[in-house]
């Protein structure tokens, strides 16, 4: 029964941290739901500004222009109240963790947040109006450019996902440096291959066209050196692995 006991409260305890962040997440989504189309507005206009004149957005359903501007106002209420989602995430783990990892992994949470917005802001404001320029100038004669409201949310939900993701790539090698699965060493040994794996993720998680793969490869790689970089502040030290490492004597 002792056993047990430990486990019903970090149960309970995952539970509460569980109903918190969806609480926030809720509560942001129903302060946003008045100015969902005003939102939806506001993500379509790097394609409206590139698309002809005379040319608008369509909705193919019914219910189209309802639920695709309550949807994303609902992704943008994951987005806004992640910070929160985190902190519930860390305030599970936190008393679990001594006190120099509390030291190290505090700063992985909050500089994972600054970079997955930072990889939203990115495709936002630098690849959505290349990558739709490019688009609709290459549209055939007599062929009217008409995006579908629905369309075009899961295109840019998909676009946000792989660069928020992609910009998570300095915490991931800090983590394997970390974790001892790996060296900075190692890691410049092997960059020829990393280049060549950063434009396969490219051309995985984005569109078929070359531009919008190569901006996402392009920072992946940059992002990848100053993790190698930071990562040195998080390399286990020959002294800890061998403090780790010996035997104890009874």
């Amino acid at each position: 029964m002792s056993e047990q006991q430990p486990l019903i409260s970090h149960l309970l305890e995952l539970r509460n941290r569980l109903l918190h962040a969806i609480g926030g997440i809720l509560l942001v989504f129903a302060s946003l739901a008045y100015w969902a189309n005003d939102i939806y507005n506001f993500l379509s206009l790097p394609l409206l500004e590139v698309m002809p004149e005379n040319a608008s957005m369509i909705a193919t359903d019914v219910a189209s222009p309802f639920f695709a501007p309550f949807k994303l106002t609902m992704f943008v209420a994951l987005f806004i109240a992640m910070p929160y989602v985190l902190y519930q995430v860390w305030a599970f783990v936190a008393p679990g963790l001594y006190k120099h990892e509390k030291k190290l992994v505090f700063p992985l949470l909050f500089s994972s947040s600054i970079l997955f917005y930072g990889g939203i802001a990115f495709a936002y404001f630098i690849v959505f109006p290349v990558v739709f320029g490019f688009f609709t100038s290459v549209a055939p004669e007599g062929v009217q450019v008409a995006t579908d409201i629905n369309s075009y949310l899961s295109f840019v939900l998909k676009l946000f996902f792989a660069f928020g993701l992609a910009f998570e790539i300095p915490v991931a090698v800090i983590l394997m440096v970390w974790t001892g699965m790996t060296t900075p060493d190692d890691l410049k040994k092997n960059r020829p291959y990393i280049v060549v794996g950063a434009f396969v993720v490219g051309m995985l998680l984005t569109p078929p066209d070359i531009i919008s793969q190569t901006m996402l490869a392009l920072p992946m790689l940059l992002l990848f050196e100053g993790g190698v970089f930071f990562s040195r502040l998080y390399q286990p030290k020959d002294d800890e692995e061998d403090v780790q490492e010996e035997p104890t004597e009874e």
